[in-house]
């Protein structure tokens, strides 16, 4: 059951706007790394599950069909390596096709 706004404490609902905050401000903000472990590595105290992360990194359909075929890869009863490699670039190509759309590269 989801809460209304209205049946959060204020501690809850700065934890949420704190939450939303920094979910726009992190894709704003491109970090630098100099090749160790990033903070972009890290995962968010929410996340619980594959779809939580692609929610919080608002990975749009074609990077979250490559997240979830990367993560599962050879472990799916239905899909062996090569449909994976195959699905992986399938969506890859759509989404360098729909960028280069989007940048006037085509």
């Amino acid at each position: 059951m989801t809460s209304t706004i209205n049946e959060l404490s204020s501690d809850e609902l700065q934890k949420e706007y704190d939450y939303h905050e920094a979910k726009r401000l992190s894709r704003l903000v491109k970090e630098k790394s100099d090749g160790s472990t990033a903070s972009y590595y890290r995962l968010p105290d929410n996340v619980r599950e594959l779809q939580d992360l692609i929610s919080y990194k608002n990975m749009n359909a074609q990077i979250g069909e490559i997240f979830r075929e990367c993560y599962r890869y050879g472990q799916a009863s239905h899909s062996d390596e090569v449909r994976g490699i195959k699905k992986i670039l399938f969506y890859a190509e759509a989404e360098l096709k729909r960028l280069e759309q989007l940048n006037g590269a085509i």
